[in-house]
């Protein structure tokens, strides 16, 4: 698998489901560096990791529309929009954040990232913007 297809993989996973791994795709000594609406955080694996359950108890699914991905050696950049079903209304379906992450892959798996959200703005041109473009 190519790096492309093991980030696009990552994405295309629900992170609202249980029977999502974490372990599947970080390494274990990664960290995420993250400037989110809400401020700095540094993640570990273990903050990944418990990131990860605390979606799952809010959201009963979740799908990421990728737009744009980029590659540059062992360094994949992608620029995507996070829809979830939270879990009060699992029939309706909802943008949450606008996301640009820079990874850095090792041995295969998710180490070092650097990414910034926002959360999403629902009008129509934001939302295309978002569309996926084939580059």
């Amino acid at each position: 698998m190519t790096a492309k297809e093991f980030v696009t993989s990552f994405y295309h996973s629900d992170f609202g489901s249980e029977a999502f791994k974490p372990s599947e795709f970080f390494h274990e000594n990664c960290q995420l560096n993250w400037n989110s609406s809400t401020g700095f955080k540094e993640l570990n694996y273990s903050d990944i990791e418990l990131l990860f359950k605390n979606f799952s108890k809010a959201y009963s699914s979740a799908r990421n529309q990728i737009s744009h991905m980029l590659q540059d050696g062992n360094f994949i950049t992608i620029r995507y929009t996070m829809y979830v079903h939270p879990i009060e209304t699992p029939e309706e379906e909802e943008p949450m954040a606008h996301f640009i992450t820079i990874w850095e892959l090792k041995d295969g798996k998710l180490y070092r990232g650097h990414e910034i959200s926002q959360l999403a703005d629902e009008s129509l041109p934001s939302l295309k913007s978002f569309s996926e473009i084939k580059l």
